[in-house]
């Protein structure tokens, strides 16, 4: 396997920057994929000249390997396709890419990575050496990874990848006191997260931050393709029908995920919420994992999880945190502040591939709970 970066002073094997190019166009996806993965190709010809690039920029629409063919045209025979993802082998919302790509003439096939997706899982792979093409597979396999974390997490976890997004003192409070509203980050680092927002498939909140801050959990300054899935983790169904969330349907549907035994008593409460446009919803199973499996059915594969105090620490409790945002002041709240994740011991050195960057007066650090897999 072909390591994702070349020593220093050294050229880059042509390999890995074929497939960082094909990367690259994967990432035009960013937001508007789901269901499917991000996946990036182009066709290069053995004199090392590129004659096609693609992507898939929306679900339904062609897969990345049908855009760099149809642009390369006759020049694909013989030539070499990268592609980020195990090319289909099945037809879904559209014909399978192992047909177009055998009937192109591609010689060759470098992958970053299989697709572990029931409907693929090698299938790509043996139909393409079945016809006489050469794959080569794992070249940026760990860059590939880290791209479509979200889908890979509902593959193999059965829920979304969850981002855990918090605004902290130098000191590790997120508020002065429990209840209180308390605005800690700058304009950049405010415009910072409305990137983030733009990129996931649902932001999520526990009703106590509906209660205490009255979101609206919208995108803002920035242009998102898709409608913005607001959620609210909501067990005993006190999420007002007055919130300001539910005055923005048109920016996006609310989903108030409740558990069976306060649905069925609190009969009313629905109908408030319902009238005043949320969809309620039911976890069949308890905490914030069962939260998020009843999510599966609404296309969800990322969200970023913006509080309050008590969801962000039971989220942690229970292992189902991936990703790690944290905006950091240099304002301190002092002792009597409510603490990052409920006071959990936890440190910012376990976290994986640490990033660092400053926002203005704030400083945002972002890691991964867990190395890619």
């Amino acid at each position: 396997m072909i390591t994702a970066s070349a020593g220093a002073g050294r050229p880059m094997p042509a390999e890995v920057r074929w497939m960082r190019r094909a990367l690259h166009q994967a990432r035009r996806g960013i937001g508007r994929t789901t269901p499917n993965p991000l996946v990036g190709a182009c066709v290069v010809t053995d004199e090392g000249v590129v004659v096609g690039d693609g992507a898939h920029e929306r679900a339904g629409e062609a897969h990345a390997e049908v855009h760099a063919l149809t642009e390369a045209g006759p020049r694909a025979r013989g030539a070499t396709l990268y592609c980020t993802l195990e090319p289909c082998a099945h037809t879904g919302r559209t014909g399978p890419c192992t047909d177009q790509i055998i009937a192109a003439g591609i010689r060759r096939v470098v992958a970053a990575m299989g697709d572990p997706s029931p409907r693929v899982n090698g299938r790509g792979f043996s139909t393409l050496r079945a016809h006489g093409i050469e794959v080569t597979e794992g070249v940026e396999r760990e860059a590939a990874i880290r791209l479509n974390q979200p889908f890979l997490t509902t593959v193999r976890e059965g829920r979304p990848f969850v981002i855990l997004k918090a605004a902290a003192s130098i000191d590790g409070r997120i508020a002065r006191a429990p209840g209180e509203r308390t605005r800690l980050t700058s304009t950049a680092a405010n415009r910072h997260v409305q990137y983030t927002r733009a990129s996931v498939d649902a932001v999520v909140v526990g009703s106590a931050t509906v209660v205490v801050d009255d979101p609206l959990l919208t995108v803002r300054d920035l242009y998102r393709d898709r409608p913005l899935l607001r959620v609210v983790l909501d067990r005993r169904l006190r999420t007002p029908p007055h919130a300001r969330l539910l005055s923005t349907i048109d920016d996006g549907p609310v989903i108030i995920v409740t558990d069976a035994a306060h649905l069925a008593t609190r009969a009313e409460q629905r109908r408030g919420l319902e009238r005043a446009g949320a969809t309620v919803v039911a976890a069949e199973a308890p905490g914030v994992r069962g939260a998020l499996r009843a999510l599966s059915s609404c296309n969800v594969q990322s969200l970023l999880l913006e509080g309050g105090a008590a969801t962000h620490a039971a989220a942690w409790a229970e292992g189902v945190v991936d990703c790690v945002q944290l905006y950091v002041t240099p304002a301190a709240l002092g002792p009597l502040g409510v603490p990052l994740l409920g006071g959990a011991r936890w440190s910012l050195a376990s976290l994986v591939d640490l990033r660092v960057e400053l926002l203005g007066p704030d400083t945002f650090i972002e890691g991964y709970v867990h190395r890619p897999y």
